[in-house]
């Protein structure tokens, strides 16, 4: 402030600064809010004391700081609520953000995802799926535990939802996936825990007698084709709603293959 002459005393410059801010309310509130709220919980004047007439003084600051605490709550309860207020101001700002980056995420995947769907190159179509799919679970929060690998044209990988650890297969082939690729998903999760079960991607779907032969007995899979890939590159859908959908229908229908475009019928 620079009305104020920092090298007087301190008696004038604390009546100045005061007088300032109280002059200028609007623009100073917050610090006045502060200010009040800090003066008035002041309750050891023992630093007075040993001063000339210090019991004289320590006196009147205590009575000072208790005709203050008279005003002081109704601007405890402003400044509470400029805090909270700020707080959740903060809040959304941050949610925002964090929004922000997320659909910008999203959508770069996206745009990958369509330049692979016109790729002619098998194998490199192959690596950057790999890329792509490990990205996606990661910006979902699906805690992938394994970087996901691609062998041939299959890519495999793991990743725990809602307490469950989930081994990931995924095939990119012109025809449709049938019972034996389902068979060797399924052998692997049979060897592990109680607490797993396996999510195989086929971007060009199953065949028929892969669906029917794993949609009886214990369900050890589920399935996802390339429209529900889609879909959630698309923000149509969260992929951990998505999953959470597929499990729940799994369980109570047996179908192991419930895809996007099914549970809006």
């Amino acid at each position: 402030m620079s009305n104020v002459n920092w090298d007087d005393y301190k008696r004038n410059i604390v009546d100045k600064l005061v007088e300032t801010l109280v002059r200028n309310e609007n623009r100073y509130q917050d610090e006045l809010l502060r200010l009040f709220t800090a003066v008035s919980v002041i309750d050891d004047f023992s630093h007075l004391e040993h001063l000339d007439g210090g019991k004289e003084k320590a006196a009147r600051a205590h009575k000072a700081i208790q005709a203050l605490k008279k005003y002081t709550p109704g601007y405890q309860v402003l400044w509470e609520e400029k805090q909270q207020t700020e707080e959740r101001r903060s809040t959304y700002a941050a949610e925002l953000e964090k929004k922000s980056l997320f659909c910008s995420k999203l959508d770069e995947l996206k745009k990958e995802y369509s330049q692979l769907v016109v790729s002619n190159k098998p194998q490199e179509r192959g690596y950057r799926l790999e890329l792509l799919l490990s990205q996606l679970f990661d910006l979902f929060d699906l805690d992938p535990k394994a970087s996901f690998k691609i062998e041939g044209e299959q890519i495999d990988g793991a990743f725990t939802f809602e307490g469950i650890d989930f081994l990931f297969e995924a095939k990119w082939q012109n025809e449709l996936t049938r019972a034996n690729a389902l068979d060797v998903l399924a052998s692997k999760v049979q060897r592990k825990l109680d607490n797993t079960l396996g999510l195989f991607l086929s971007i060009n779907g199953f065949s028929p007698d892969g669906i029917n032969a794993h949609s009886s007995g214990r369900r050890l899979i589920i399935l996802m084709d390339g429209s529900d890939i889609m879909a959630v590159l698309e923000g149509r859908i969260d992929l951990q709603e998505l999953m959470r959908r597929k499990k729940r229908h799994a369980a109570q229908t047996g179908s192991i293959l419930f895809r996007y475009q099914d549970m809006r019928g």
